[in-house]
């Protein structure tokens, strides 16, 4: 991306000084306009409104499941005229007075929770609901889908990122990684021997497969619509793969477990029959964990599981493993850049949400953006 001073000496050139003003103030964001409605357009640059605040340049971004669940309506809590995304890395721009851990300049991860580090929840390590943050950003305030952004309490909210670290990887901590392994793995108890089914190949989907395996699980079942996604979650370390299209899928569960169902059933999807699906292949003393957005109600059998000794969990991803995924990923125990099938430029999000919203037909997992 061309920088603001290249551009303003252009223009001191050839243009006026009002022209100057709009650069230095402007960037270009996708705009959510209402169910079915975005564009890329231009809006103000974010500035520093609370001392703890830190405006981040965007180097790499990406679409989110959720963001596909706002696009259809799913969250109408999402006003006309917000901007998109909760993901990312980047270089601060601007750092508040009150902000001791970074500094103009840093490379930064952008977790998807804001947190204060200082009200109730955030104290009990719940900072997916901070009373002054949590889940906000492409939510309730804008978000990263855009050349610049504003992250509230930086110093909570955001990771450095190391010399030479893989940008692209780190993309992944933002959300999926700590997502999968909260929400799904840990929610799901996850122990050595466990057969588990993940319902749901999508990117969260395969970052609670990759994160299942630090607990060693006997069988890992994946189950999809998507052959190609079926496809990479075998690469992934999944033992077993069923394609739910014939609608048989419960059937097959319980042919590869003599009948008795899965210790853990993920759910990675968010829509009735999937959760449902967890309801019937759980066994007798086993664990549903509920990852995927619901925009809409589904049934909970209690005619048939009130007596099965089950356990039912929900969370919003408070990002608390972070700093563990982190490591890991430096490492390489994990390699979560693996999920990136598509790239593009961040003027072409437009593109890229063709491209990750007809994941099957364009073999798409995980799409980066790039600035």
């Amino acid at each position: 991306m061309t920088t603001d001073s290249t551009l303003i000496k252009t223009r001191e050139a050839n243009g006026t000084s009002a022209e100057i003003q709009k650069i230095n103030t402007t960037m270009k964001a996708l705009v959510y306009h209402g169910p079915g409605k975005k564009s890329w357009e231009e809006k103000p640059k974010p500035v520093l409104i609370e001392s703890t605040d830190a405006v981040v340049r965007i180097l790499k971004t990406t679409i989110c499941g959720t963001d596909l669940h706002i696009m259809k309506g799913d969250l109408p809590e999402v006003i006309d005229g917000r901007i998109i995304g909760h993901e990312g890395v980047g270089v601060i721009e601007e750092a508040g007075s009150a902000v001791t851990n970074f500094k103009k300049g840093d490379h930064v991860i952008i977790s998807c929770v804001t947190s204060c580090g200082k009200c109730d929840y955030c104290k009990k390590a719940m900072y997916s609901h901070c009373e002054k943050g949590g889940w906000i950003l492409g939510y309730m305030i804008d978000g990263t889908q855009a050349e610049y952004v504003r992250i509230p309490y930086a110093d909570n909210s955001l990771y450095p990122i190391p010399e030479g670290a893989d940008e692209e990887a780190l993309v992944m901590l933002s959300d999926i990684l700590p997502t999968g392994f909260e929400c799904g793995v840990l929610n799901g108890k996850v122990k050595p021997g466990d057969t588990i089914a993940i319902v749901g190949a999508g990117p969260v989907g395969m970052a609670a497969l990759l994160t299942a395996q630090f607990y060693t699980p006997a069988e890992i079942i994946v189950i999809d619509l998507d052959d190609n996604r079926l496809a990479v979650a075998k690469t992934f370390g999944a033992t077993h793969t069923i394609n739910s299209t014939d609608g048989k899928a419960v059937e097959q569960v319980m042919k590869l477990t003599n009948n008795k169902g899965v210790d853990v059933a993920i759910e990675a999807v968010g829509m009735k029959p999937t959760f449902e699906m967890c309801e019937e292949i759980i066994t007798p003393g086993g664990h549903i964990a509920n990852i995927g957005v619901h925009g809409k109600s589904v049934t909970l059998h209690l005619e048939t599981l009130w007596s099965k000794n089950i356990t039912i969990t929900t969370r919003l991803v408070d990002t608390v493993t972070t700093p563990m995924l982190f490591k890991t990923v430096l490492s390489k125990k994990i390699e979560p850049k693996k999920l990136i099938t598509h790239r593009f430029k961040l003027d072409q999000i437009i593109e890229a949400y063709e491209t990750f919203g007809n994941a099957a037909k364009e073999k798409a997992l995980k799409v980066i953006l790039t600035n």
